[in-house]
């Protein structure tokens, strides 16, 4: 797969995903797709069930699912998340991923919606002092 972020621009990612998770017991994976063989949605949901994200705890594991080649992506939660948050926040965050997208600010894009999610997760699922990192938190690819 062609490399689609930087070495710089996926150490920015990395670190957002390590900030907003020094907040929340939630868990953020990116992962870029070279080619999706069904919808952006569908697809996310098949990756997400490979890298087995419902694993955690509290089933507060979100997946920024991206496919650079279609120009697609899509943004997933687990159980206990869509419970909490409701179904008009994935919208919020695909709308802001969407805007930075359009405007060619990819990795600004990413950054700015993982802080976001970090914030909502912080709401419903704040960091706890025995707290493990049960995710991954560098970019997978596929």
């Amino acid at each position: 797969m062609q490399r689609f972020f930087s070495k710089e621009e996926e150490a920015r990612i990395i670190q957002a995903i390590e900030q907003a998770e020094k907040q929340t017991s939630g868990e953020i994976r990116v992962h870029l797709e070279s080619h999706a063989y069904a919808k952006p949605l569908v697809a996310a949901v098949q990756t997400f069930n490979r890298l087995k994200m419902y694993e955690t705890k509290a089933r507060n594991a979100v997946l920024i699912f991206i496919v650079p080649s279609a120009r697609a992506f899509a943004i997933i939660g687990d159980k206990g998340i869509d419970a909490a948050v409701g179904s008009d926040f994935w919208q919020q965050e695909k709308d802001l991923l969407q805007q930075h997208f359009r405007q060619q600010q990819f990795c600004e894009g990413v950054c700015k919606v993982i802080e976001q999610i970090g914030e909502k997760l912080k709401a419903h699922f704040p960091y706890e002092s025995d707290d493990q990192n049960e995710l991954p938190d560098k970019l997978s690819y596929n």
